[in-house]
């Protein structure tokens, strides 16, 4: 007859042996990170409640992955603008820049120039 060896919880034999963590952000990181370790032994062993089995049915559902695209196209369009104003203002300074030249070229100084506005 065989001999059986005795299961050990898996949180036992996976312990990682990872730094604390030095910042809150890292620190997130790390709970997220075993809670889905935990979310998925669950899943596994069938012992997942309704609130896991959902947020995942969820996460894998036409809507979401369509709400994620249109997250991802915001950030996009939000990093264009940001772009466009730092073009703007640095197209603003060379326009600055280019009139202070002109003003030399005329024998005026920029002082004499904001004197008569």
């Amino acid at each position: 007859m065989p001999v059986r060896r005795q299961s050990i919880p898996s949180s036992e034999t996976t312990r990682s042996r990872r730094k604390p963590a030095t910042t809150p952000e890292a620190r997130e990181s790390q709970m997220v990170s075993l809670a889905e370790k935990l979310a998925e032994q669950q899943l596994r062993d069938g012992s997942a409640s309704a609130q896991v089995l959902t947020h995942y049915l969820k996460l894998g559902s036409t809507r979401e992955q369509l709400e994620q695209q249109r997250l991802q196209g915001e950030v996009k369009l939000q990093v264009a603008k940001i772009e466009a104003m730092s073009s703007t203002m640095r197209l603003e300074e060379m326009y600055v820049k280019a009139m202070q030249a002109f003003r030399g070229y005329q024998g005026q100084s920029s002082e004499e120039y904001e004197n008569e506005e």
